[in-house]
């Protein structure tokens, strides 16, 4: 077997490996701060499109977590890269909040719910029949159908949320089509945050607490592969997956030394 070469650039995802419900895990700042002094490329990733890079820079600055700007990818900048690279400045008929519709902003598109190119479905709190019902009538009059992320539910303190998975199963019994998922774990998402940051796949390395989106896209993107126990999944867990993490370790305290 051929020998791994050094790690020289990290993308992590954020919930389940640097915060939980709100609270850092411990030794996220200090992976954090060891990655920043380092001056590796890394990337925080989160499937999550319902708010902007800025937004969530603020939020983890709050928790005591010093990410900048640059150096978080969603869900959200994906799609919109996803899109810029197939259909430059066309239009798009969007069921989201601000970390997506700034996205299609930033790239050139038009939002409009006349004749669009793509309906666009991502995270909202507030998904409204109305808008569902327009989404369906589009996508049968010809509009691509596009998601930021197959996620079925997210958390809450309240206990698991319908998520974007879920809305686009509604959609697509009520068309009949499948969308395109730009978000983990196709491996799209690590390859063009990959490419923003100048990385390659075979000196990357992926953190994540999920086998089905973080170590599975990381995996199929080439890269090394990390799974912490610290959010949704267990050793036992491990065991249902076809495939393996390349190391499975109790929390990301356990990688500092790695940076």
């Amino acid at each position: 077997m051929a020998e791994r070469k050094p790690i020289e650039s990290w993308l992590t995802d954020m919930d389940g490996v640097l915060i939980h419900e709100g609270t850092p895990i411990p030794g996220a700042d200090a992976f954090i701060k060891r990655l920043r002094e380092s001056g590796k490329p890394f990337l925080v990733l989160t499937n999550n499109s319902i708010y902007t890079p800025r937004d969530l820079q603020a939020r983890l600055s709050r928790m005591g977590l010093a990410v900048p700007v640059e150096n978080i990818w969603t869900s959200a900048l994906a799609t919109a890269k996803f899109l810029d690279d197939q259909r430059p400045g066309g239009t798009a008929y969007v069921i989201g909040e601000a970390g997506l519709t700034t996205a299609l902003h930033d790239i050139g598109y038009i939002l409009t719910d006349h004749e669009p190119d793509y309906v666009v479905l991502g995270e909202t709190r507030t998904y409204s029949f109305e808008a569902m019902t327009k989404a369906v009538r589009l996508i049968n009059a010809g509009a691509r159908f596009i998601c930021t992320n197959p996620d079925e539910t997210g958390p809450s303190t309240e206990g698991p949320l319908p998520a974007t998975g879920a809305v686009a199963a509604l959609i697509t019994k009520a068309t009949g089509k499948q969308p395109y998922f730009a978000g983990k774990p196709n491996p799209l998402m690590m390859r063009t945050g990959l490419n923003a940051i100048g990385a390659h796949s075979e000196t990357s390395a992926m953190i994540g607490d999920r086998m089905d989106t973080d170590v599975l896209a990381g995996l199929e993107a080439g890269m090394q592969t990390f799974l912490v126990l610290t959010g949704l999944t267990s050793v036992q867990d491990t065991e249902k997956f076809p495939y393996r993490p390349t190391r499975t370790v109790d929390s990301i305290a356990d990688l500092i030394d790695l940076v």
